[in-house]
């Protein structure tokens, strides 16, 4: 059954912004690769991390929201934990009040970005 899925991973700080857009598409290709349908991706940037992580106190976040089959969370998250570049990752299923909170987020940012500022 294909379900709605988010997953969140922080890439390593000591990566050129070239190395951090590689690192996206590999998991990009990979989950398209397994027959999952991106829905939304989202760059969140460098940000300063709660607590240490392999001693390093910044990461990159990266957000893929995605429609896939049960099966392909098993293969993203065996890829994760492969790679030497990521510092953490979490992969959730979302609810369809999740999936209609996103939507109505997105929707809303996209207004925002359109409407002109006031002067």
């Amino acid at each position: 059954m294909v379900k709605q899925y988010e997953t969140v991973f922080i890439v390593t700080p000591v990566l050129s912004e070239e190395q951090m857009k590689e690192t996206v598409k590999k998991y990009t290709d990979l989950l398209t690769n397994a027959g999952a349908e991106i829905v939304y991706t989202n760059n969140w940037g460098m940000r300063k991390l709660a607590y240490p992580i392999k001693k390093k106190t910044n990461g990159f976040y990266y957000l893929i929201e995605f429609k896939a089959e049960g099966s392909v969370i098993n293969t993203l998250e065996v890829a994760y934990k492969r790679d030497e570049r990521l510092l953490r990752f979490l992969t959730v299923a979302l609810d369809k009040h999740a999936v209609a909170y996103n939507e109505k987020k997105r929707a809303a940012k996209k207004a925002a970005a359109e409407t002109p500022a006031a002067e």
